[in-house]
């Protein structure tokens, strides 16, 4: 489904501030793998993020989704084939418009041209439906701005509109950070239900260490640009934050200390 050969990027490079951002990574998910990443800062995951929606090239390596190379593909036109959802819950939606015309502006993301955004009686209960599904009472205020609902709201449609089209990948940006606890315990359980649901194949990047291996059924974890760390499902079964913080350390040594409040952010 979605496949990573040798990837490299490299920023400012050969000047002083030249950053190995990804350091041949490798990574293949399957149709329905969840598989969430935690990393320190600066350890390459939204980078990896950022290849795969085609935001930025790779210097070398090779994208594939669906056994199609796109590693050349604009990020408008890999658009069709990914959902993404971002930590900001400003991004993702257009705040000037109403709920009703930003599903729509989603719904018209993988259909031909022509189609356009208006909005059907067929269409507009398909979107109600949509969003009865949040149980957040959005699908009775349709017509409302997008700029006025909470923090909450915004991402939790923000998951809706990067969904329900099924797209091929589904990438989440650390979309529960900027959320208060309550808040991203919602989007956490809406996440659950939603890639379970679609059975959609899901990358989820966090700092929460505790949601990493709540969610999914693989986990990885990035450190300069490398993936030091792959889990299958059966040992992530077995995993606690211990044994993670265990074997980061068996790996990491003497940065034990700081990454643990990093990883934990």
């Amino acid at each position: 489904m979605l496949h990573l050969k040798q990837i490299n990027k490299i920023f400012n490079e050969g000047t002083l501030d030249e950053k190995i951002a990804l350091d041949s990574i490798n990574l293949s998910l399957e149709k329905g793998d969840f598989v969430t990443i935690i990393g320190s800062n600066g350890a390459g995951k939204s980078t990896v993020m950022n290849v795969i929606s085609g935001v930025l090239p790779p210097d070398t390596g090779i994208v594939e989704i669906e056994g199609k190379d796109v590693t050349a593909l604009p990020e408008y036109k890999r658009s069709k084939l990914i959902g993404r959802v971002f930590q900001d819950p400003m991004a993702g939606t257009a705040p000037s418009m109403t709920i009703e015309e930003n599903l729509a502006m989603a719904y018209s993301r993988n259909k031909k041209r022509g189609f356009g955004t208006a909005v059907t009686k067929k269409r507009r209960d398909f979107f109600k439906e949509s969003l009865e599904s949040l149980h957040l009472g959005l699908e009775d205020r349709m017509n409302a701005k997008v700029g006025m609902l909470s923090g909450g709201e915004r991402q939790a449609l923000s998951l809706l509109m990067a969904t329900f089209t099924e797209p091929s990948i589904l990438l989440l940006d650390e979309h529960t950070a900027a959320l208060d606890p309550s808040r991203a315990e919602l989007i956490t359980n809406l996440t659950r239900e939603i890639v379970s649901k679609y059975e959609l194949t899901t990358l989820m990047v966090t700092h929460n260490m505790q949601q990493a291996l709540d969610l999914g059924n693989r986990l990885i974890m990035m450190d300069k640009g490398q993936i030091i760390l792959s889990v299958d499902e059966e040992k992530k079964k077995e995993l606690t934050i211990e044994k993670l913080m265990s074997e980061f350390q068996r790996i990491r040594g003497e940065q034990m200390a700081n990454d643990r409040a990093l990883l934990n952010a």
